[in-house]
């Protein structure tokens, strides 16, 4: 649909607004890295905030597949 820069982007956009829904476009509501945001998220927004950036930012989102399985 669009680029991947622009798509990065709008998660971001939507990390710092709510943290949980970044991460859950990239990664779906049932992967480890979202249910840490939101545990993160509730526990304090500001500590969500900077999970959700740094999971955008720092993980290939082409290893949705990793050492570990969902929790679904």
């Amino acid at each position: 649909m669009g680029d991947g820069r622009c798509c990065t982007f709008l998660e971001i956009l939507f990390a710092i607004i709510l943290p949980p829904l970044g991460v859950f476009l990239r990664f779906g509501c049932c992967s480890m890295e979202f249910c840490i945001c939101l545990l993160l998220t509730i526990l304090g927004y500001v500590p969500g905030i900077i999970y959700a950036i740094y999971v955008l930012v720092a993980l290939d989102s082409d290893r949705h597949e990793r050492e570990y399985y969902t929790l679904a």
